[in-house]
């Protein structure tokens, strides 16, 4: 378990820092009028300069996909029904989440941009999961449709 955990912490980190440069590009291009915009302001004026932003949000990032490499072993745990998985699940990635999210301004610094991001994330989550959930409800029909026409041929 601990070499499975050390793997998925290790892959994750270079696909963080590969997701969040992906997601920069994505905003520059809706958001910035034709410029790149490689992190918000606000982190560029709390670390003292764009580079240093640019190194601290990919660190983040690492961490974040370190972070979401590890705690994906849940969903392999079968001792824990779909509901405990789920609910595991969810507070370990707030729990990485909402400080990456926090120390790189990507949430205002108030009360309100907590509960703002903490509400988009909630509602990303459950539409994710609800799609894992179908697409994974649907491939086990799959599977015991073709079991019993084995079973009857």
């Amino acid at each position: 378990m601990k070499k499975k955990v050390l793997l998925r912490v290790l892959i994750g980190f270079p696909i963080g820092i590969a997701l969040g440069y992906l997601i920069t590009i994505a905003v520059s291009l809706v958001l910035a009028n034709g410029y790149y915009s490689p992190c918000v302001p606000e982190l560029i004026d709390t670390v003292g300069n764009e580079i240093n932003a640019v190194v601290l949000q990919a660190l983040l990032c690492g961490i974040l996909g370190s972070g979401f490499g590890a705690i994906s072993l849940i969903w392999e745990n079968e001792s824990l029904n779909i509901v405990k998985q789920t609910g595991l699940y969810f507070l370990a990635a707030s729990l990485i989440m909402l400080p990456v999210a926090y120390f790189t301004h990507w949430m205002e610094h108030s009360v309100t941009g907590f509960i703002s991001y903490f509400g988009i994330f909630a509602l990303i989550f459950a539409v994710i999961w609800i799609i894992m959930f179908v697409t994974g409800r649907h491939n086990v029909n799959k599977i015991n449709k073709s079991l019993c026409k084995i079973k009857k041929g």
